[in-house]
């Protein structure tokens, strides 16, 4: 079977942390990379059972 991918973008890194950790408390995933894409916007890519 193959994993999903999921993106969470926040303006923030306090909202993405927050957002990441509890995705990972919740759901078997991994996260895969952070990306800051400008302007305060940060993006988190996660891959699992999304």
């Amino acid at each position: 079977m193959n994993d999903a991918i999921g993106l969470i973008e926040t303006k923030g890194l306090l909202a993405l942390v927050e957002a990441t950790d509890a995705m990972a408390k919740a759901a078997n995933v991994q996260i895969v990379k952070r990306v800051d894409i400008g302007g305060g916007l940060v993006t988190t890519v996660v891959s699992g059972d999304v």
